[in-house]
């Protein structure tokens, strides 16, 4: 049996808003498959580099996009144990999210607890499972610590901001406006720099009394020099993106200076 549903296609490559809604066919379901009905999908920067095809990975035309959902299984395989009709799951699934529904393997799939909405599930995969693998996978953190958030009113900054509070850092909330800096604070912020007003390098050295011990960088561009300057003695740069659209230089003897390290994040890739 093939069922219709609607699903955004990106036909070519261009802005998001090149993208349609066509409506497609669903074949029937494989035996190893879980067809799931999408109740939400997270809206993340990285489908939107999908879509221009500024990602490093390039799928083929035409796709749907959408790397992360939430919502209600309707149909099992066969040949699957472990899930039925009307449980609920979320899931990261690199492409296909944006679509009424999707057919994923079972290991693909976390059940959704009761206290979670399906809006609130469908934006945990990108963003906090990111600002977890950062936090200790890619470095280790002590109580205490001070931390710098770059682009802290943004999906991975707020993540992250939850993630180092869990981990009883110190945070500093960097943002451009006093709406984002409020947003920040009623998140948990400690301490919040507006980029627009303030010094950031000095800012930081003067709240934490000569330099953060982490700065977090998913947005690029002209503050991340400033924040590898903040750092205190043995401070580590966690380089997440360059939301920013600009990938910046870093001066390498500031890497040097104080003994500070230069991280990379890619949570895709990480075990």
């Amino acid at each position: 049996m093939v069922t219709r549903m609607r699903a955004v296609v990106c036909r070519e490559l261009g802005p998001p808003e090149s993208v349609t809604l066509v409506e497609r066919d669903l074949p029937e379901l494989a035996d190893d498959r879980v067809r799931v009905r999408v109740g939400a999908a997270g809206v993340n920067y990285v489908d939107g580099l999908f879509v221009q095809g500024r990602y490093q990975i390039r799928p083929e035309l035409p796709f749907v996009p959408g790397s992360e959902l939430a919502g209600t299984v309707i149909e099992v395989g066969g040949a699957v144990t472990g899930w039925a009709p009307g449980d609920r799951a979320m899931a990261s699934v690199g492409l296909g999210a944006f679509a009424g529904e999707i057919d994923l393997h079972p290991a693909q799939l976390t059940a959704v607890p009761d206290n979670l909405t399906d809006t609130q599930a469908a934006t945990l995969g990108q963003s906090y499972a990111t600002a977890w693998f950062s936090l200790t996978r890619r470095t280790q953190v002590h109580p205490g610590e001070w931390i710098l958030v770059l682009g802290a009113a943004g999906g991975v900054g707020l993540a992250t901001l939850d993630v180092a509070r869990a981990l009883e850092l110190n945070t500093i909330a960097a943002a451009s406006g006093p709406d984002k800096l409020e947003l920040c604070i009623r998140r948990g912020a400690h301490e919040v720099i507006d980029y627009v007003t303030d010094d950031l390098k000095s800012r930081v050295r003067e709240l934490t009394g000569g330099g953060a011990d982490i700065a977090v960088d998913p947005v690029g561009g002209g503050h991340t020099q400033a924040a590898l300057r903040s750092l205190g003695d043995f401070g580590r740069l966690l380089v997440i993106g360059f939301a920013s659209g600009d990938i910046p230089d870093i001066p390498t003897n500031q890497v040097l200076l104080r003994n500070r390290s230069v991280l990379g994040v890619d949570w895709g890739s990480g075990p």
